[in-house]
């Protein structure tokens, strides 16, 4: 950022206000402001350092800084860090309602393949749960959330009931 207009602008301000006091004032303030050009370049500085400073509060985590390169200030925009932008939402049903404290508890043995079973164990140590919390939640959610429909129950004589040379019913 080149200060040089504004410092001219300064200049050329005080002596015009010399001049009204005659051309001994006028030749005291060229003279002056030859001097103040460093204070002035200075008290500039400090005004946009002090705007950068409060920029870089309102950008955070992004910031503003001003560097001097030669005689002349420089702005450095580190902007903050982007959001990567999720494209679509998956929907996530809602966790299913706590089972009711008055309704009991029931013991119920369940027998699962041990790799099966490494993995609950898994899924419940990564939300901070016990096996059996995680299983409750994870038998509430499947009845909660959208299903298989019902089976129709099942015939004596086998899997499904049996029209003509048709094998009809339901399939896992």
């Amino acid at each position: 950022m080149d200060l040089s207009p504004y410092v001219d602008s300064i200049r050329r301000d005080l002596t015009v206000a010399a001049e009204v006091a005659g051309p001994e004032a006028r030749i005291a303030a060229e003279r002056l402001t030859a001097a103040l050009d460093a204070a002035v370049r200075l008290a500039f500085m400090d005004a946009l350092s002090t705007a950068a400073e409060e920029v870089t509060r309102e950008l955070a985590p992004g910031s503003v800084d001003v560097r001097l390169r030669g005689r002349e200030p420089e702005f450095v925009v580190t902007p903050p860090p982007s959001v990567p932008e999720v494209e679509e939402f998956e929907e996530v049903p809602p966790p299913p309602p706590p089972p009711d404290p008055e309704q009991g508890t029931s013991r119920v043995t369940l027998r699962l393949p041990e790799s099966l079973k490494s993995q609950a164990e898994e899924a419940a140590a990564r939300e901070g749960v016990s096996v059996n919390t995680w299983l409750v939640r994870a038998v509430a959610a499947a009845l909660a959330g959208p299903s298989f429909p019902p089976r129709p129950p099942r015939s004596p004589s086998g899997p499904g009931p049996r029209i003509g040379k048709r094998l009809t019913g339901w399939a896992r």
